[in-house]
């Protein structure tokens, strides 16, 4: 089950560059958003295959999708408001 505080609180910690706090807390939630903010964690450390293995888990969304990660995480952060 999704819990939108803890993965607001995971959003925001990526995007300040806390890679660490983000990815424990997104890697504890298996929906489709928490997904997609895995693959955008991957996306950042630049290990584009793991990236792209949870993006196929995120109902439609694809590494290519966003020119970069900073608005890919706006576009997250604001799917959870």
């Amino acid at each position: 089950m999704m819990d939108k505080v803890a993965l607001l609180k995971a959003v925001q910690a990526a995007q300040v560059g806390d890679w660490d706090v983000a990815h424990l807390i997104a890697q504890d939630y298996s929906d489709t958003t928490a997904n997609w903010l895995h693959a955008v964690l991957h996306k950042i450390e630049g290990d584009k295959w793991n990236s792209k293995y949870w993006y196929a888990r995120t109902a439609g969304r694809h590494y290519d999708d966003f020119v970069d990660t900073a608005s890919e995480l706006l576009a997250i952060h604001q799917s959870l408001l």
